[in-house]
């Protein structure tokens, strides 16, 4: 245990100092260049708090593979073998909206705009929750009933885009931006290991064997749920106010405790109601060894502290800080702004737990031909484009829809020519991708670009969308690599058959 925790703080290293060294050497470059600049007592919050996210995300890493991971298998595969089909899918659709409620990224998210609903947070988390639970159900069925991930896709974004038309006839276009983000905050550390697992679960039981695709996509409609959910919520509602700036202040280091007691409070309430459901399970369906049993408490405890610190370190260093280096960078030059942005888009993808969970059961399941490398130089590249796109947006004052429209449109085309396994992998890749750091740093830092910029009035419709961007690039970067794959092989056999067809050309004899 000890070996792989040091193998977990490693990689937690490597992810994390990227985005530390930008923004320290912003903080230091000249002022004439780049005018970010922060006092001795943020600069030291700020590295505490990237040593605390290190530790944090090494414990999380380390109790998704040991507890997580083998209780979303084990739930998957053990109903699914019992044959009570129905029981699967209430299993699923409730076990999908308790993970939902527990999903960090979604309480961060609530708690910046849960002002302008009306009903407030708890409103935006019970819907988002509902739509989750409702299409992990249907990607059960996609799995027994051996539905194509593309036809699906293709048919709910045509769905969903209809229900945007709707929404900006009745005048709410704030809403629309908030509902394509919320399909990307469902996505985060908690969910993503347990959904994967479940999948995988699932689709060994009752899924093709010959069929690798089917262990994939249920992230990606999973993501469709609250996207739709909240447009309905858009539909019924009036038109969102003007969320406020307050949380994005940087918090007096006196207040530590009480903040780590009350997250405690906060991670302990989301994560007992899956452990209590998996336990219950346990005892009527599955009926596991005492030895993992005893596995999946030591690692719910390390998710437990992992989550507590990871979220405790953003609380304090990263939110602040990047809001305050967008309201900073926002003075200087929009071409430095936007290549900023793509730095810190390409390095902070590297910091998502959930990534590295995802790109290890990628290459466990293709049996390396999608290598964790290629997978991460194709995220990273998504991501950079996608917050450079962003800032490009807040300048200019546009729609998020100008990306979004033609960015779904070409990633549902690409998904007719490229093989099924990676139209799946990039769509549960969107999803992934937008995690802990995008809507606890690089959000704030856009709202900071979009504040100077824009004015607070325009937070929600120009700085929000960013999660949705982050959500969507990696769907046209991860089929392309797809498409790259066709051609390199067709190439190949071209090559192959020419060489065999020279090759029996000298054996032709000439009698005449």
């Amino acid at each position: 245990m000890f070996k792989a925790l040091l193998k977990k703080l490693e990689e937690a290293t490597v992810s994390v100092l990227p985005v530390t060294a930008i923004v320290l050497l912003l903080n230091f470059l000249p002022n004439s260049v780049f005018p970010v600049h922060f006092n001795w007592t943020e600069t030291i919050v700020f590295i505490c708090s990237a040593v605390a996210l290190i530790l944090g995300m090494a414990l999380f890493n380390l109790g998704a593979d040991i507890a997580m991971t083998p209780m979303g298998e084990q739930i998957g595969s053990g109903l699914s073998k019992s044959g009570k089909f129905k029981t699967l899918l209430l299993v699923c659709l409730v076990m999908g909206v308790l993970i939902t409620i527990a999903e960090p990224d979604l309480t961060v998210l609530a708690g910046q705009v849960g002002e302008v609903i009306v009903g407030g947070g708890t409103t935006l988390i019970i819907a988002i929750a509902m739509g989750v639970g409702l299409f992990l159900t249907l990607s059960i069925l996609k799995v027994v009933f051996r539905i194509s991930l593309s036809r699906m896709l293709t048919f709910f974004y045509m769905l969903l885009f209809a229900l945007v038309t709707l929404v900006m006839v009745q005048g709410n276009d704030s809403f629309l931006p908030l509902a394509f983000d919320s399909g990307g905050v469902t996505t985060g550390p908690i969910t993503v290991p347990f959904i994967m697992a479940l999948g995988i679960g699932v689709s060994t039981t009752l899924g093709d064997k010959k069929d690798h695709e089917s262990s994939f996509g249920f992230i990606a409609l999973c993501s469709i749920g609250p996207i739709l959910a909240v447009m309905l919520l858009g539909i019924f509602s009036k038109n969102p106010g003007v969320p406020s700036t307050d949380i994005y202040a940087m918090k007096d280091v006196s207040h530590l405790p009480m903040e780590l007691l009350l997250k405690l409070k906060d991670v302990a309430i989301a994560l007992g109601p899956i452990v209590i459901s998996f336990f219950v399970l346990q005892a009527i369906f599955m009926r596991s060894t005492k030895r993992k049993v005893k596995q999946i408490i030591f690692g719910v405890v390390y998710t437990l502290v992992g989550l507590l610190i990871f979220l405790t370190a953003v609380e304090f260093g990263f939110k602040p800080i990047g809001y305050k280096m967008g309201l900073q960078l926002a003075e200087g030059h929009p071409a430095i702004m936007i290549a900023v942005a793509f730095v810190l888009g390409f390095t902070v993808v590297l910091a998502e737990p959930a990534i590295h969970v995802l790109n290890k059961q990628v290459e466990n399941v293709t049996g390396g031909a999608v290598s964790k490398r290629s997978m991460l130089i194709a995220l990273s590249i998504g991501v950079g484009v996608a917050i450079g796109l962003s800032v490009i947006r807040v300048w200019l004052g546009f729609s998020v829809l100008w990306y979004l429209v033609p960015g779904y449109f070409i990633s549902l085309g690409l998904s007719f020519f490229v093989p099924k396994m990676y139209t799946a992998i990039a769509f549960d890749s969107g999803g992934v991708a937008s995690g802990p750091l995008t809507s606890t740093f690089i959000l704030p830092f856009l709202v900071g670009l979009c504040v100077t910029m824009q004015g607070t009035g325009g937070i929600l419709d120009f700085a929000f969308g960013l999660v949705a961007m982050v959500a969507m690039t990696p769907l046209i970067t991860i089929q392309i690599l797809g498409f790259r794959s066709v051609v390199a092989k067709r190439v190949k056999e071209k090559i192959a058959m020419k060489r065999i067809l020279d090759k029996d050309d000298e054996q032709i004899i000439n009698f005449m």
